[in-house]
């Protein structure tokens, strides 16, 4: 039971955030005007690696292949990312800083549960490698 619980989790966090890559891709121009209003450095540039970074982390968290590297890329994109494009310490408006807090917490959680699969024994149970 325990194995298949775990094998849920991997899709649900792992597929959170292979649909958050594939988003950065798709909505490209879009993701990169906001970045660039946030004040990020080459806007596009930085939408697509963290793309990248999404896809390999979720992928690798998916598979069960080199969750180490998996994991790696999405603190890589987490703590960067969310200082940045989730400063509600700098919004002055109440809603929009109750939205900044929400996703700056949601984004702290993602990397706990993240860091957490670090504790389990590799190889995982059903993985590629």
């Amino acid at each position: 039971m325990e194995s298949i619980i775990f094998i849920i989790g991997r899709v649900l966090l792992g597929g959170f955030f292979i649909n958050s890559g594939i988003s950065h891709f798709k909505g490209i121009a879009m993701m990169s005007g906001y970045a660039q209003m946030k004040g990020v450095p080459l806007p596009k540039a930085s939408v697509a690696f963290s793309g990248v970074l999404l896809l390999v982390g979720g992928l690798s968290i998916l598979l069960g292949v080199y969750p180490t590297v998996g994991v790696a890329a999405l603190a890589i994109f987490l703590l960067p990312v969310t200082y940045m494009m989730h400063a509600f310490w700098k919004v002055q408006d109440p809603m929009a800083k109750m939205g900044e807090m929400v996703n700056f917490a949601k984004n702290m959680a993602l990397l706990g549960a993240a860091l957490t699969l670090l504790a389990i024994p590799q190889p995982w149970t059903v993985s590629l490698f």
